[in-house]
């Protein structure tokens, strides 16, 4: 089944849907019921006294059951055009689908009903040729959840019901398969079972607050960002977390993100805001000074927090927080060096994401054509940022298989930010789900609003651009991913504890000591678990824990002063390891692995490797 084909069947299920919940309450207003990603959904305000508020899981199956009987009976999804007269009286009484109805007016465009059964909707379609193409055990209604009217706060909460709907049983059964591990693996979950971050109701929702564990995790991360930008020519920036309100009035922020600033007033009654983006104040510091063309371009990187007043329904773990720490960068180029700036950035991501496994594609997020009121700038100005965005893509594709990069880009209209277009990388974890990660901006607006110029060869003022650039998105988010992703099992150089020291008895403890002393000088993150508890409990402990390694020290380890080495996934370490030979795998000895040792100094080198090249 094609994209369109599978979009079609998902329209037509939340059709059945919105039919199907009529039937069973016919007090029911309906509403809007679109189309996502594995499924559909559909918006109810429930009018009965029986469900007004009470609607439960358990109303479910009695819902699928009738989606599946009305199915039977529905041969063709019949569209009419009718006129606002029309629409207007064949759905009165729903206070919904008249504001729709009224936007329909406004605009022009024309309005559209489809008709199956006895049930007609307000729709523009496309849908499938009758129910009949509909695979009744494909689909299956998941779960309730609360949504405003429109996605605004002030208007009426409405119940909303999702659905999941796939081409096959099979295909479903997979899906869900997929979901029950995601669960297993949920970032809040593994946070805290590693001890890496907590909440506090005294602090607030959506604010994180890292333990010692965490925060090693929080700056290895950066630190490995770092590396990468540094080789690159970036610097080290720092700014202060509040700023005047007339920084975000000439930035064009304070307009347009009016209701999601955090706002402080002074005691002099000045109007002060918690930064929510970086982005003016890296342009205050390119413009403290006059740069000739022999300086450009500038490149300011800095990691620091950012504050957005979020609806506390939206918040959840760390995919959604009030303090966002972003790996913020800032290039100001000239229009010629856009192109080598964008390489060199689109070789950073892809770097770091390798790394850790993900697959990558890009995608260019530009404005929307239909509602340019929402950006800054000139169409002009759009025009000739998006011809270079893609003219970007489009040689970073040519080149790829060249240079073992490949690129796989689409245009997405609509997705772009309010000052300019951007390339948004999209990550592939191990559960075939896809996260929005990095994002590349580029910006021709806000040098214009700070008037940010650089001299030219000819002696004359020249107007810059700006490249926004985060590598990880948010620091908090991009855990969130990662802890999912890899189940928690993080690689040796992001490991809190990259190696934990177990002493079988008391008079093992003083060479375990010894050996735990040389990992902390040789600067391993070690550990030493020195409680009166039987060596199963201990390593049973330490792996889940997800402890990457454990150095077992018993009798033999004592008189050989060599260690045994347990690894988290159940194993140890063996021979052909230690003989340079770089395979994790058993040697062929009959069927029984040989137990061998390795001497703390190249015990130690081995993790020295690993975590220099991030293995």
């Amino acid at each position: 089944m094609n994209n369109d084909k599978l979009y079609n069947l998902r329209h037509s299920l939340a059709h059945l849907l919105a039919a199907a919940v009529l039937d069973i309450w016919p007090e029911t207003k309906i509403s809007i019921g679109p189309v996502i990603e594995n499924g559909f959904y559909y918006d109810f305000d429930f009018q009965s006294a029986e469900k007004r508020g009470q609607i439960s899981d358990n109303d479910l199956p009695k819902i699928e059951k009738k989606m599946r009987d009305l199915a039977k009976t529905w041969n063709k999804f019949e569209r009419r055009e009718i006129s606002l007269e029309e629409a207007k009286k064949l759905f009165n009484g729903n206070q919904y689908k008249l504001e729709l109805i009224d936007e329909l007016g406004k605009s022009g465009e024309t309005i559209t009903t489809y008709k199956s059964g006895d049930f007609t909707d307000l729709c523009r379609g496309p849908h499938v040729e009758s129910a009949k193409e509909i695979p009744l055990n494909a689909f299956k209604l998941d779960r309730l959840a609360g949504a405003y009217w429109r996605g605004d706060e002030k208007n009426k909460m409405l119940t909303r019901i999702y659905g999941l709907a796939f081409e096959s049983k099979k295909e479903l059964e997979e899906y869900e398969n997929m979901i029950l591990e995601a669960k297993k693996r949920d970032h809040r979950k593994i946070g805290q079972e590693l001890d890496l971050f907590t909440f506090s109701p005294l602090v607030g929702p959506g604010l994180p607050l890292w333990t010692p564990r965490g925060t090693i995790l929080r700056d290895e991360l950066n630190n490995f960002v770092w590396e990468l930008r540094k080789s690159k020519g970036y610097q080290k920036v720092t700014i202060p977390h509040i700023t005047k309100k007339d920084l975000y009035e000439i930035s064009g922020h304070w307009a347009k993100f009016a209701d999601d600033l955090f706002k402080i007033k002074t005691r002099e009654n000045k109007e002060y805001a918690l930064k929510p983006m970086n982005c003016p104040h890296h342009a205050q510091i390119f413009a403290r000074q006059q740069h000739s063309y022999r300086d450009m371009p500038q490149r300011y990187a800095e990691t620091t927090m950012v504050y957005r007043d979020e609806q506390s329904g939206e918040l959840g773990g760390l995919t959604r927080v009030l303090s966002i720490t972003q790996d913020d960068a800032h290039v100001f180029a000239r229009h010629s060096q856009v192109k080598k700036e964008f390489f060199a950035i689109w070789d950073i991501i892809d770097t770091f994401y390798k790394t850790f496994n993900f697959t990558l594609r890009v995608r260019l997020s530009f404005h929307d054509p239909n509602n340019f009121d929402k950006y800054l700038g000139t169409k002009e100005i759009w025009q000739k940022a998006e011809s270079a965005l893609e003219e970007i893509a489009k040689e970073r594709e040519a080149k790829g298989p060249k240079q073992g990069r490949g690129t796989n880009y689409f245009i997405a209209p609509g997705e772009a930010a309010m000052y300019g277009p951007k390339l948004d990388f999209l990550a592939k974890d191990s559960l075939g789900r896809e996260h929005q990660v990095a994002t590349v901006q580029l910006d021709m607006n806000m040098p214009e609003r700070f008037d940010l110029t650089c001299i030219n060869e000819k002696g004359e003022k020249e107007r810059i651009v700006m490249i926004h650039c985060a590598i990880m998105g948010s620091i908090e988010r991009f855990i969130a991913v990662l802890l999912e992703h890899t189940a928690g099992v993080l690689p040796v150089f992001l490991s809190p504890v990259q190696v934990i020291v177990l002493p079988i008895g008391e008079g093992h403890q003083k060479f375990a000591k010894e050996v735990h002393e040389a990992l902390k000088k040789a600067d391993i993150r070690a550990e030493i678990n020195l409680d009166n508890e039987s060596l199963n409990k201990k390593i049973r402990n330490f792996r889940l824990q997800k402890i990457p390694y454990a150095i077992v020290i018993g009798d033999k380890e004592v008189e050989s002063k060599m260690l045994t080495i347990e690894t988290r996934s159940g194993g140890l370490l063996l021979a052909s390891l230690y003989e340079g030979r770089g395979s994790r795998e058993p040697q062929d000895r009959g069927t029984v692995p040989i137990k061998l040792s390795i001497s703390t100094a190249d015990f130690i080198e081995k993790l020295k490797d690993e975590i220099r090249n991030k293995k």
